[in-house]
């Protein structure tokens, strides 16, 4: 008989040796197929706990036709927040006793797009979840016809489809909202690529909220997520400091390489100026000084994304959620505006 410390693995064999029943009933109490009399299934069970028996994939898949597998398109891997949501949903789903296919897009064009989406097809996976930073990525998709769910993560609400997200346009608000609070007038925005989709929400909400108080909105200055551009937009904003008492960054990332670029220039945050990100990732509380940004809790939002897309694959309606806005998280970086000349230069 095979123990769970066999050398080998437990096939289906063993169970149904082990249980006394043939290997078609192990079979059917696997899938959950009725027609097995509660103590038969019960003895199943328990042979199946004592081998440690591991079930397979593809042969599940040619019983129930299901393949418990879910392909999911990431356009920004690298980027802290796609990650962070692809890892959460990843953990959600193998708890839920779901593979995850992940197809990392790194340029998001609708070539690379739609044969992400033909690659998964092809292995036979029973949802497709697409995670896309950029607009491009719903331009490719428009008009596809999938012979599987699709579920997003969406800060527009592409129609179609369901998506999720955080409020990003509200978030960008509250970011500026507590500029205000502290006393700021006139507040720079440094925006993330023009081709994204969170980035254009936060720069709305930003000139939306400035509008709300009376504000007038400068120009823009447009990074690319990095530190690099990050400082590469702070040596652009250097000049502006005369003029400008706070700035809200469209991400912690490249609020860093805008200290890099301060500290360059002599120029102190906040005595200086005030400075606010977006996302709070984990490095956001030690700089110097720790910066005032935006929480957004990325894993929640990928484990919710399983969870409705397991209502989805049961037959049930897309829940319909609120969007969550992130957190102010007030740290070092802002306060009042300056009442004194700016930096060494000053």
């Amino acid at each position: 008989m095979v123990t769970g410390s066999s050398t080998r693995a437990a096939t289906i064999l063993d169970v149904a040796r082990l249980a006394g029943v043939s290997y078609q009933t192990v079979s059917r109490v696997l899938n959950d197929m009725p027609n097995v009399a509660d103590k038969t299934r019960e003895k199943v069970e328990k042979a199946i706990e004592e081998l440690q028996y591991t079930p397979s994939v593809a042969a599940r898949a040619l019983v129930t036709r299901r393949s418990r597998t879910i392909g999911v398109i990431n356009t920004g891997a690298t980027d802290f927040g796609p990650a962070s949501i692809a890892n959460g949903f990843s953990v959600a789903a193998d708890a839920a006793n779901y593979a995850v296919t992940l197809a990392s897009v790194a340029d998001a064009s609708a070539d690379a797009v739609r044969a992400a989406f033909a690659l998964l097809m092809r292995q036979n996976v029973e949802a497709i979840v697409l995670i896309a930073v950029r607009t491009s990525a719903y331009e490719a998709i428009a008009g596809v016809d999938l012979a599987v769910p699709l579920v997003s993560i969406d800060p527009v609400g592409h129609s179609g489809f369901h998506s999720l997200s955080l409020d990003q346009y509200h978030g960008a608000r509250r970011a500026v909202g507590h500029l205000v609070a502290l006393g700021h007038r006139e507040i720079l925005h440094v925006s993330g690529p023009p081709d994204s989709l969170d980035a254009t929400e936060r720069a709305r909400g930003w000139r939306d909220e400035l509008a709300a108080h009376g504000l007038t909105a400068r120009d823009v200055v447009c990074g690319a997520w990095t530190p690099q551009s990050g400082f590469e937009a702070g040596k652009i904003v250097v000049p502006l400091i005369r003029d400008v008492t706070a700035v809200f960054v469209a991400n912690d990332q490249m609020a860093l390489g805008l200290l890099h670029a301060f500290e360059d220039a002599g120029i102190s945050v906040p005595e200086d100026i005030s400075l606010v990100g977006f996302d709070d990732i984990p490095e956001a509380a030690h700089y110097t000084p720790p910066l005032t940004t935006m929480r957004q809790d990325f894993d929640a939002l990928g484990r919710q994304l399983m969870d409705d897309l397991v209502g989805i694959l049961a037959g049930g309606p897309a829940s319909e959620r609120e969007r969550t806005i992130p957190a102010l998280v007030a740290r070092s970086s802002s306060t009042a505006p300056r009442t004194h000349p700016v930096g060494r230069n000053g």
